[in-house]
């Protein structure tokens, strides 16, 4: 099982030297990788209509593209994912030049994961449709994937169309890995379709009902006649919702669950404001994967 952790978006602040130190402590501690959240725009609470979202104008978002071209000239081992990028909202040609961009800058270790999101508020602003955005992310996927492994592409679907015109340069992963996030059965049925692995929010825990759910995927991907065994299922340790004694239980019980190949370790709404104090969290879990 590959252990990483939680860019802490919201908790770390602004600071170029405090971010490098903690990419560059995260990957001496042997986490195998980082993870990204995406939000372009937070909304207004107090907006005419009021707003739920899970998070607002006042949570910093560090922009994953940028910030992974950031980390790729800091790290040198460490794997790099989104988790997940709202594809739908973002141009699919330019997200598949990044990305590509990305994967070259840091010799190969982008891992792209996917997602509809929820906020349409996002969506508006970047003048993408919410109403069509699970139709539209799969045509971007294969769009994608074209774009990563041919010199030239031509491509007429409902959504795009790409006249004989290709990526310079290309990713060194070809093509790059995508994964898909969500617990929707559409999401279900369409990673087990169509994505290289599955992961999720930070809701689920290591029980039966989260066992049943990884099976419904393996189902849905040996139903496409794909291999089973090369179809990863990325699981959330969020420290907030857990006492310390509680931290090795857990881990444990993810190791448990049959399917699962990695856990990203989530140290956010802890209180904590400093990148310091979020390494000093992963160097006391750390010892627990060492034991």
């Amino acid at each position: 099982m590959k252990i990483g952790v939680v860019f802490p978006q919201t908790d770390i602040g602004c600071d170029a030297s405090g971010i490098r130190d903690y990419a560059q402590a995260v990957e001496a501690l042997g986490y195998t990788h980082i993870l990204a959240y995406d939000h372009v725009l937070g909304a207004n609470p107090d907006r005419p209509g009021g707003w739920s979202g899970f998070y607002s104008h006042k949570d910093a978002f560090h922009e994953p593209f940028v910030l992974f071209g950031f980390l790729a000239a800091v790290t040198s081992r460490i794997e790099l994912m989104t988790g997940i990028l709202i594809l739908p909202q973002r141009q699919t040609a330019l997200v598949a030049k990044q990305a590509a961009a990305i994967d070259v800058l840091s010799g190969g270790r982008l891992r792209l994961g996917v997602g509809i999101g929820w906020n349409a508020v996002e969506y508006e602003a970047l003048g993408e449709n919410f109403r069509s955005r699970g139709q539209r992310i799969e045509e971007q996927i294969e769009v994608m994937r074209k774009l990563w492994t041919k010199d030239l592409v031509t491509f007429d679907g409902r959504w795009h169309r790409v006249s004989d015109a290709g990526l310079n340069p290309l990713p060194v992963q070809r093509p790059i890995p995508i994964w898909m996030g969500g617990q929707a059965d559409a999401v279900l049925e369409r990673a087990g379709r169509v994505a290289d692995g599955w992961t999720w929010m930070s809701s689920v825990r290591p029980c039966e009902e989260t066992q049943a759910l990884i099976d419904r995927v393996h189902a849905v991907v040996s139903a496409a006649g794909r291999n089973v065994r090369q179809f990863g299922i990325e699981a959330r340790i969020t420290l907030a919702r857990l006492k310390p004694d509680q931290w090795a239980t857990e881990l444990a019980a993810w190791r448990a669950v049959r399917g699962v190949t990695h856990v990203c370790v989530d140290t956010m709404r802890l209180g904590l404001s400093k990148p310091d104090e979020h390494i000093e969290f992963l160097r006391r879990f750390n010892k627990l994967v060492k034991s």
